[in-house]
């Protein structure tokens, strides 16, 4: 059993649903990846999670984690989520970056939708790819 992460830019838009949904499927089918970790801020990270809660249907054993970089309001239910142990000493400033990089160390493949080498998403993805991650950018596919 495999873990896949993702970093994406927060813009996206919906018309990259067909190529994320086919490659989160293809690491289902291909590489036995069950676990998915995936972030909670923009437009990236809100498709990935739509398309995994629809692919949870047809696979039924898939795990889904939305890694939380900051406590829930209160009364506030994000369904799926979990707070890594430790981010709670991170200064609120940081706990993107921690929650991230604790994303990287914690899978073995990750799915980016990076556009231009600037900007977070590209940082994580090659940072990703740096530990030797298989990272698989679908705005080249």
């Amino acid at each position: 059993m495999s873990t896949c992460t993702f970093f994406g830019h927060k813009d996206c838009t919906d018309s990259i649903s067909e190529k994320l949904y086919k490659e989160i499927e293809s690491l289902i089918l291909n590489n036995d990846v069950t676990k998915f970790y995936v972030g909670n801020q923009g437009n990236f990270d809100a498709l990935a999670y739509k398309l995994l809660v629809k692919l949870r249907v047809k696979y039924p054993n898939i795990k889904i984690y939305r890694v939380l970089a900051y406590m829930p309001k209160s009364g506030e239910v994000i369904p799926d989520s979990i707070i890594p142990e430790g981010i709670e000493l991170v200064y609120p400033r940081y706990a993107i970056l921690w929650r991230n990089k604790w994303m990287i160390d914690n899978s073995d493949y990750a799915i980016a939708y990076v556009t231009s080498n600037i900007g977070v998403a590209f940082k994580f993805a090659s940072m990703a790819e740096e530990k030797g991650k298989n990272v698989r950018n679908i705005f080249n596919h």
